[in-house]
């Protein structure tokens, strides 16, 4: 299938899968006149690619995996990948985590008639 086609089947931009073949995760055979054209087991992997990246991981970890990915392999380097970057999303929930409860108490401040803030549609007092 064409470029296009693998666009509009997997809702992901041109630009983005001339960028994953630039990377090296998606690969592309060429035509007599340079059109690029992909396997019809192209539409799983940019699936794939799209969930990896949604979950965090680099462009260089996504290449790491795949060689797994294509083998079916499940290698103890692979899981320990993946255990890593699981660990890195979590630790970015968590901090994601703090920031959110930080944001609730400055708006239960900011709520408050001693906080001086205005509320909506209502004018500061002063």
């Amino acid at each position: 299938m064409r470029i296009g086609d693998l666009a509009d089947k997997t809702g992901v931009s041109v630009r983005a899968l001339r960028y994953y073949e630039e990377q090296e995760l998606l690969a592309a055979e060429r035509s007599p006149r340079g059109q690029r054209h992909y396997a019809d087991g192209a539409v799983e992997r940019v699936q794939l690619i799209q969930t990896l990246y949604a979950a965090g991981l680099s462009s260089r970890s996504i290449l790491d995996l795949l060689p797994c990915v294509d083998a079916k392999a499940n290698t103890p380097e692979s899981r320990a990948l993946l255990r890593s970057e699981r660990g890195r999303i979590s630790a970015q929930i968590e901090r994601l985590e703090r920031a959110r409860d930080r944001l609730d108490a400055v708006i239960a401040h900011s709520e408050s008639p001693a906080s001086g803030c205005a509320v909506f549609g209502e004018p500061v007092a002063g």
